[in-house]
């Protein structure tokens, strides 16, 4: 049995392990063994009785609680065992409060200590009253594009949006006590960074590296307006769309379907943690792109990888989550990364690469296969004046290169050739053509399915 979130060894007893149990009366509980090593190995302790009498009456007297405390005994040492149980209310240690996470004990401070306090007695940031504003001071567009999603959506009938800004309001449960929650001013209001400075996203564009910033733009404005602004920003702006046909049927092609990059998106903003100063922010590379989003994942859905496998619903904020919901811009809860492998799946793009680090969730988004083969196409390595000067110079050690790939993967593509190479694929094409005529390599099968073959020189004779 390895150490976990509810299992903890100490060799020995010290009165700070209390801040341990303090941790797991936070968290979901836990066992603290005393007498065993960090291998889980048992070693013993002396005054086993004594300690059995101290240990309760240091932690009720450090925390206000009465943990079950246990003598066990295996090959004839002593060692004992103390069960926590989660408790409703906040406990904490000299005015400290310790929280038991995977197997690690931290001290809870600033937004994660208002969060978890907050969460103790049922209720969430956006759920907190905002006094002093009315509906009056909120955005009348983002209120009227509210109404016209839901009646699109059919989430909302129109009988039940036929009612005045009040009655809406309160019927989405935005209003508690006659005042306005957190959660209508970020939705609505067109300055919700009064309230979270970092309520906005950030977009880059990067050429080649992360320090080759081109240009940025920043969406302000409700939380509402926000997610739509910034897609449309991306796709008109950010993202290269490449155009072939299948047929006579034009096909625009983008690095990542937009139904998958929307939800990303919608995602991001209805999970970040505001109480951090750090915005949604979207790095857009030629061959990729990602979202990053401050805010610890759900300890129920940790590692990041599950978000594509059925999970429960968890939304940081579940006043705003319900109503994005309500507006008919997120089809049901728990679902979104599910929309986001469909839209992937139509269009034969790779899955994002989710992972949590640095305090949120990092979004990996690899452009598709068929956009990486248009990209190369179009790439602007194309043949110009310097190329022409030194092809003399560089072919022959090119050639060679290329029936090296060629010799290690003869099912290599000239779309694969060109990006091991860093040549355009109309060169490539030449060149190939070159090694072709020479006798060196020849094609067996068909361009599609077929392969390459690279001659002996000593077959010619």
């Amino acid at each position: 049995m390895a150490e976990k979130q509810t299992i903890e060894w100490k060799s020995s007893w010290h009165d700070d392990w209390v801040k341990w149990i303090c941790g797991y009366a936070n968290a979901q509980g836990g066992t603290l063994y005393i007498g065993k090593d960090d291998g889980g190995k048992v070693v013993g302790i002396k005054n086993v009785k004594k300690l059995s009498e101290d240990i309760p009456n240091k932690i009720r007297n450090y925390l206000g609680i009465v943990p079950e405390v246990n003598i066990l005994d295996e090959n004839g040492l002593d060692f004992i065992e103390i069960v926590v149980d989660p408790y409703p209310s906040p406990i904490s240690y000299h005015g400290r409060y310790y929280y038991r996470s995977g197997s690690v004990k931290s001290e809870l401070t600033g937004a994660a200590l208002d969060a978890f306090l907050l969460k103790k007695i049922g209720k969430t940031w956006d759920s907190l009253p905002v006094p002093g504003y009315s509906i009056s001071d909120l955005k009348s567009d983002a209120i009227k594009l509210f109404r016209k999603k839901a009646l699109q959506s059919g989430r909302l009938t129109q009988g039940e949006l036929d009612v005045s800004d009040e009655v809406l309001f309160q019927n989405l449960r935005l209003i508690e006590n006659g005042q306005l929650i957190t959660a209508a001013v970020m939705m609505f209001h067109d300055d919700p960074e009064i309230w979270a400075n970092s309520a906005y996203i950030k977009i880059g564009y990067f050429e080649k590296s992360d320090s080759d910033l081109i240009y940025q733009d920043e969406i302000h404005g409700s939380l509402l307006e926000q997610v739509d602004k910034a897609i449309d920003l991306i796709y008109t702006k950010y993202l290269k769309a490449f155009i072939w046909y299948d047929d006579i049927q034009r096909v625009e092609t983008f690095m990542f379907p937009r139904d998958g990059c929307r939800e990303l998106v919608l995602n991001a903003v209805q999970h970040k943690n505001y109480q951090r100063p750090v915005p949604i922010q979207i790095s857009v590379y030629p061959d990729k792109m990602y979202i990053y989003n401050i805010g610890e994942m759900p300890e129920e859905i940790t590692p990041a990888e599950r978000l594509f496998t059925k999970h429960p619903s968890l939304p940081r904020n579940p006043n705003i989550a319900t109503t994005f919901f309500r507006s008919g811009m997120v089809e049901s809860w728990g679902r979104g990364y599910d929309k986001i492998a469909e839209a992937c799946e139509d269009a034969n793009a790779a899955l994002p690469i989710v992972e949590a680090d640095f305090g949120g969730l990092m979004v990996r988004i690899e452009e598709s296969q068929k956009f990486s083969e248009l990209r190369m196409e179009h790439s602007s390595l194309s043949r110009d004046a310097t190329e022409d000067v030194t092809e003399d110079v560089t072919e022959s050690a090119t050639e060679k290169n290329l029936l090296a790939l060629i010799a290690a993967n003869p099912h290599i593509t000239q779309i694969e050739l060109a990006k091991e190479t860093k040549r355009h694929r109309v060169t490539i094409a030449r060149w190939i053509k070159s090694l072709k005529d020479a006798g060196l390599i020849e094609r067996v099968g068909s361009d599609a399915k077929g392969y390459w073959n690279i001659i002996d020189p000593d077959d010619k004779k």
